[in-house]
């Protein structure tokens, strides 16, 4: 402990705090890469500088950074990220690349992070960044990866090219713009039965020819760690409402209700039209019966009501 606050005290950059095996810089902004920090660094974070590319050896300076395990790169304005730029972090295990508008990724962008378990990429892809995130995820540097933040990111769909190489146990797609998982994207997570995946505050929608599969998939598995926060977004009905209050069975049934009704309605109406002649014959005679029961009434109603009869049957 002592070797690290006094030998390498002169090492620490200029404007950031040095102590207890770490280095912050945050608000500052006059951070330059390469950067070197003293020997011995085991967590680094850089927060709110204007650092727009990270190039090949951006930490590794005359091999400082070798004892790296954590390294936060919050809100820096990073838009590329080129070869090889975090080569030299053998031993990194957690590395934040939070709220940059990353733009361009090179297919080796992670080489040398063997050991990297915790990748943070929330708020960070534009559409263009994303296209290359695929490529630069799947490459062999990332054989130890098991949790992957993707959250806030706008996406609609889950992003299975991303992370199809990785052997995840954490997948966190929350705040994003997903609104259902159809059939074969749950098929598809089936394939990574030991991934937990994330998926809270995404506006999904609870109609139930897009919910069914979905809502069936949540009951049934545990695959998702936050299923009993999920909320509707749509219809406006059910906006709020939790997935799993909604029963979409139920719906189904009422449904079928009304299609027998439906089709006993449609097959009484052609029976009427078929039968329509000797209905219209049936109405007749009834009509006809009515008319000789009417005159019948009529005729007694003035036979009571003529005086003269009256006095002549008394």
């Amino acid at each position: 402990m002592c070797s690290f606050v006094f030998s390498d005290e002169a090492l620490c950059p200029y404007d950031c705090t040095c102590s207890d095996r770490s280095v912050i810089c945050k608000d500052f902004g006059g951070v330059q890469l390469p950067m070197e920090v003293p020997r011995g660094t085991q967590m680094l974070t850089l927060n709110h500088q204007n650092i727009s590319v990270l190039m090949e050896g951006a930490f590794s300076v005359n091999g400082t950074g070798a004892r790296l395990r954590e390294l936060s790169l919050q809100d820096n304005n990073i838009r590329i990220i080129e070869s090889c730029a975090f080569c030299g972090l053998q031993q990194l295990l957690f590395l934040d690349l939070s709220q940059n508008p990353i733009e361009g990724v090179h297919p080796e962008a992670f080489y040398g992070l063997g050991q990297l378990h915790i990748l943070s990429l929330r708020s960070t892809f534009t559409a263009t960044g994303a296209s290359q995130l695929s490529s630069a995820l799947s490459s062999n540097g990332l054989s130890s990866l098991q949790r992957l933040d993707l959250s806030g990111n706008n996406l609609k769909v889950i992003p299975f090219s991303v992370f199809g190489n990785l052997s995840l146990t954490t997948l966190l797609l929350t705040n994003n713009s997903i609104t259902t998982l159809d059939i074969q994207d749950l098929a598809r997570l089936g394939e990574f039965d030991k991934m937990r995946v994330y998926l809270s505050h995404n506006p999904f929608d609870c109609r139930c020819d897009k919910l069914r599969d979905f809502s069936d998939w949540l009951k049934n598995s545990s695959q998702c760690a936050d299923s009993r926060s999920l909320k509707c977004a749509q219809p406006k009905a059910h906006k709020n409402t939790l997935l799993e209050n909604v029963d979409c069975k139920n719906v189904g049934s009422f449904v079928l209700l009304g299609i027998v009704l439906a089709l006993i309605g449609v097959v009484f109406l052609m029976v009427l039209y078929l039968n329509r002649r000797g209905i219209k014959r049936w109405l007749n005679n009834i009509r006809e019966a009515c008319r000789d029961q009417m005159e019948v009434y009529h005729y007694r109603y003035e036979q009571d009501s003529d005086p003269r009869l009256t006095n002549v049957a008394v």
